[in-house]
């Protein structure tokens, strides 16, 4: 079998392939076009990239051979995931290779905005030796605020601690019992706005997390906060992060990322007290090396025949069985995407119960499906097909599943009821002709909703004019109407309403459809197709 390996990967990291007699590993130092990889690609079983090389379905279908394909590092956007799952492609990550180095480059930007290091050194470098401006604050006794307890985040609480800092943890994803296990304070975002001295961004970027570091949560900070972020672009609103440091507000900040990017003339480098770095969060010799070695143990495991850990879209199947199941995967994940933007406070269980034909085959696979779309867009760790049901106990999520041979209604029926601290969701799914995903109840109100693109679920009373007044708002923001669904148990009761729309609404949309009288909530769902 054949390994091509390309990007740069370290070649130190390779020694799992290098050790397999049956497997020869060819190494491509320089950039090639897809033009020039699409000749050679057929004659490899696998390949390995970084972020370079774009596995495009045009190269997908040149891969006559290729098995899996590895990503030597954690984010896969290079890689068309729809075209390598249709070519029965595993694709595999490294998601654990650079927690260490992301950790530690926030704990040195926490470190260098405190000590003010980088203003000190540019002052050095012009001749200056000032001492008396550069007053800086120690990190014993004061209180962190970390928002978003996945690896990393823990990986930073963890070496704060070790400074002697009060750790106060944001995770609305996390149970009670889990941060007590890690030593953490579970708090409101309000109560990390009031009490942090710092705090560190560690969530992914959704439609819920952007910008939610703006002017009004900047307002609610204890004067002089320090705020870095080593995440994701867009978490932090820069224009209020500005507007912070210019006032005063914001003692100074540290950002690794940025919403655009190459980002070298933000208004934000005129500030002394502002460092940044050009997204170095994972480029460390050891990180790199990482990835490489997991990645390659990844597929040096899958081309000997054995499990992988990091499939990041489908599962390990027989042929036979993935074959009957696929549908099904799909159905689970857009199930888990709807659900997981319908919630609000922290998942507490979870039950998944399978009717009919379905219900023959094993569906744990479905159900790891499902967890991993439910899990994958509120966690800023990567949720794959190997690790979602690892991810949710290590949460405290209880995972109930069970099977009954006839559904009265459908052939194939998936229910899914989530429970969280707050409120209780259900939902279900089933395929139609041609295997065409479906919404068929939400909360226990029929419907028939295609899961894809924008979605308005909007429960309301069911009374005159209702409808109509959402679709005056939705027009006067020239949103148009794609398709519409409607479900209610009784007459003039409670009912909810399934808009499909062309474009994805903005927050001032759904705060006015939601001020209409009669309207009990609104949550905007977005599903890729």
């Amino acid at each position: 079998m054949k390994v091509l390996a390309l990007d740069g990967v370290s070649e130190k990291g390779l020694a799992a392939l290098y050790e397999i007699p049956d497997i020869t590993v060819d190494i491509i130092k320089d950039k090639m076009t897809e033009e020039e990889l699409i000749k050679i690609i057929g004659d490899y079983d696998a390949m390995i990239v970084r972020s370079a090389t774009k596995v495009t379905p045009n190269l997908l279908e040149h891969a006559t051979k290729l098995k899996v394909v590895g990503r030597a590092g954690v984010g896969v956007d290079n890689i068309d995931l729809k075209a390598a799952t249709n070519k029965g492609v595993i694709v595999v990550n490294a998601p654990d290779g650079n927690t260490i180095a992301a950790a530690e480059h926030t704990i040195a930007m926490m470190l260098a905005l405190a000590r003010k290091i980088p203003a000190a050194t540019a002052k050095l470098r012009e001749g200056v030796w000032d001492r008396k401006s550069f007053l800086g604050v120690e990190l014993r006794n004061k209180v962190l605020g970390v928002i978003g307890m996945g690896r990393i985040g823990s990986a930073v609480a963890k070496r704060a601690m070790a400074m002697d800092m009060k750790i106060l943890a944001y995770d609305p994803y996390i149970s009670d019992k889990s941060a007590a296990d890690k030593g953490l304070e579970l708090v409101t975002l309000d109560e990390i706005y009031k009490e942090a001295d710092f705090i560190t961004m560690h969530m992914p970027l959704t439609k819920e997390t952007r910008h939610m570091i703006d002017a009004d949560a900047i307002a609610k900070m204890k004067d002089g906060v320090r705020i870095i972020n080593c995440a994701r672009g867009g978490i932090i609103d820069e224009e209020a992060l500005y507007e912070g440091l210019k006032s005063g507000k914001v003692a100074g900040a540290a950002l690794d990322v940025f919403e655009k990017e190459p980002n070298t003339d933000s208004p934000l480098y005129q500030f002394e007290n502002f460092i940044a770095t050009p997204h170095l969060g994972a480029s460390t010799i050891e990180a790199q090396v990482n990835v490489a070695v997991d990645v390659a143990k990844e597929i040096a495991d899958y081309l000997q025949g054995n499990m992988v850990r990091n499939a990041v879209n489908i599962p390990s199947l027989t042929p036979k069985l993935l074959a009957k199941v696929r549908p099904f995967l799909d159905l689970g994940e857009k199930l888990g995407k709807f659900q997981a933007q319908l919630l609000t406070g922290r998942i507490k269980s979870v039950e998944v119960v399978y009717g009919g034909e379905v219900a023959k085959y094993d569906v744990t696979p479905i159900t790891t499906m499902f967890l991993k779309g439910l899990l994958d867009p509120i966690l800023q760790e990567t949720v794959n097909f190997v690790n979602a049901s690892v991810v949710a106990r290590d949460r405290g999520i209880r995972v109930i599943q069970t099977t009954q041979d006839q559904d009265q209604n459908y052939s194939n029926l998936m229910t899914v009821k989530v429970t969280t601290d707050q409120t209780e969701r259900l939902l279900s799914g089933t395929l139609f002709l041609n295997n065409d995903p479906r919404v068929v109840d939400i909360d226990g109100y029929r419907i028939d909703a295609v899961p894809q693109g924008n979605m308005l679920v909007i429960p309301h009373i069911d009374r005159p004019g209702i409808i109509g007044k959402v679709g005056t708002v939705l027009g006067e923001h020239n949103i148009n109407i794609a398709g519409m669904q409607v479900g209610r148990k009784e007459q003039g009761g409670s009912a909810v309403m399934v808009l499909a729309v062309d474009t994805a609404t903005c927050e001032a949309t759904i705060k006015q459809i939601a001020d209409i009288d009669g309207i009990l909530d609104v949550k905007l769902v977005s599903i890729e197709n």
